[in-house]
This record gives C-alpha cells, sequence and structure tokens, in this order.
C-alpha cells in the first residue's frame, strides 16, 4: 500500500521528532557549577552584626567598580580587600553562605557586613534584618586544571 505525499511527510516527521528535540535537550541542561576549595583554617575571623541591602542600591556601582547585582552572593566589609571570600554564619540559625567583598560599608555603628540580598536569604536573615555573624576569611585553594607535564615522546 502507497501513502500518498501528506502522511509519508507525516511519517518522516515523526522519525525526526525525537532526533530534533533531544538535540536541543542539552540548551535546556543547567550550566555545570563551579566550585572552590579552601584552606581548612580560615585567615581571621571576626563576629559582629550584619545586615543586607537592596533597593535603591540595585544598579548602582560599587566601591570596586562593578555594579550592585541583588543576585550575586557579595557584601561589603569596611577593610577586607575586594574579591576577598568569606564564610558568613548566622549565629541564631547556624546557616552559612560565602560572599565575596566587592564594595565598603557598613557605615552604621555596630555592623561588620552588609549583604545582598541573595546572601541574606540564603542564611534565613530577612526577617530580621540585623543578626549576630561570624565571618571567616577564606584562603582559596589552587585547584590545577591542566597537566603540568606531556606526554611527548611517549608511546
Amino acid at each position: 500500500m502507497r501513502l500518498s505525499p501528506a502522511p509519508r511527510v507525516a511519517v518522516h516527521f515523526a522519525r525526526i521528532l525525537p532526533v530534533l528535540l533531544l538535540s536541543g535537550c542539552s540548551s535546556l541542561l543547567a550550566p555545570a557549577k563551579s566550585f572552590s576549595l579552601y584552606e581548612n583554617k580560615p585567615l581571621s575571623v571576626e563576629q559582629g552584626k550584619a545586615s543586607y541591602y537592596g533597593g535603591r542600591w540595585i544598579g548602582r556601582l560599587t566601591a570596586n567598580g562593578e555594579r550592585y547585582r541583588a543576585e550575586d552572593c557579595t557584601a561589603a566589609h569596611r577593610k577586607l580587600p575586594f574579591n576577598t571570600e568569606v564564610r558568613v554564619t548566622n549565629l541564631k540559625n547556624g546557616k552559612c553562605v560565602i560572599v565575596r567583598i566587592n564594595n565598603r560599608g557598613p557605615y552604621a555603628k555596630g555592623r561588620i557586613l552588609d549583604l545582598s540580598v541573595v546572601a541574606a536569604r540564603k542564611i534565613d536573615m530577612i526577617g530580621d534584618g540585623i543578626i549576630p555573624v561570624r565571618a571567616e576569611v577564606l584562603m582559596p585553594i589552587e585547584v590545577i586544571s591542566k597537566p603540568n607535564r606531556t606526554m611527548e615522546g611517549v608511546r
């Protein structure tokens, strides 16, 4: 039995449809998360109060020249060098988050850190606004991504 042209197109389309759908799946997958390793012992530890900031600050330039984005895990500290990684622990509930210092502040008396909105959410401080924290300056461990020797001349 011979099929007319319309059913043949439908059969052919039904055969290639799964291939087309599967080839698009790679773009739907979430990108691989990068991760960092840190030394066990922090370089320094500081305890005090932390707040968070967002609202009118979103989109403005931070002290290091980048734009403040509420969805980045960043923080402001008065003295730590820019791009320092700090583990911030909420002392009320034990939750912690790693932030990168990209701004200066806070300028309110008694506070040691101002966290971005997403960092504040991760340690459940949004409702409280100001919480007691422990800030540990982390020392990254360099991860070697390329081998240090080649296999030239090996057969």
